[in-house]
């Protein structure tokens, strides 16, 4: 009887000992995938913070922010890379015309990128620049009059000159900046301004 007894216990035991192992095994193949996602993504987190700038570019830190109604920017052979703009932005996309400093500007607070253009630059290097801006909503593009350079790329607190508009860089500044503005999250779209693409 006591023999019994023991018998039972032990397959008792080694029941709740088998019960254990499933459950332990169950949170491991739970846990494994969601700890390598959260890895990843700090990996991601670390990978921005620390990436290298894309060769050329300068920043400019400590900008002043804030929106008033009537904004002057004098002309300038550079769009500003930041600074008090007007309470409205500019619709992101593609325009053929020159736009609006103080509204691109709020723009770029927003997240969007601006591909600033000589007026004059040749046909096929303004369709280079329109296939990167093509259909991004945090892209902004447009001639300049007086550009000091052939393209100038600018985000907020960032701007990379550049003599060809087939540079690689074009792409990896846009890729790198859009949607990195202060104010995160904002909408480059809902604002003035009717963009041709």
């Amino acid at each position: 009887m006591a023999e019994k007894k023991r018998e039972r216990v032990s397959r008792r035991e080694q029941r709740r000992q088998e019960m254990a192992a499933a459950r332990r095994n169950r949170t491991i193949m739970l846990a494994l995938p969601v700890g390598i996602i959260v890895l990843g993504l700090i990996a991601l987190i670390v990978y921005r913070v620390f990436e290298p700038d894309i060769e050329g570019s300068v920043r400019t830190a400590n900008l002043d922010r804030g929106h008033e109604n009537s904004v002057e920017i004098p002309p300038s052979p550079l769009p500003p890379v930041g600074g008090v703009h007007t309470p409205s932005w500019l619709n992101c996309g593609i325009y053929n015309q020159p736009v609006d400093t103080v509204l691109a500007l709020h723009s770029m607070e927003h997240g969007g990128v601006w591909i600033a253009y000589q007026p004059d630059l040749p046909a096929e290097e303004v369709a280079a620049l329109r296939n990167v801006a093509q259909g991004d909503n945090f892209v902004l593009m447009s001639p300049y009059e007086g550009l000091a350079s052939k393209v100038v790329l600018t985000a907020w607190g960032v701007q990379l000159e550049l003599d060809l508009a087939t540079d690689e860089r074009v792409e990896l500044f846009v890729n790198r900046y859009r949607n990195q503005g202060p104010e995160l999250g904002a909408t480059c779209s809902n604002g003035v301004g009717v963009p041709t693409g």
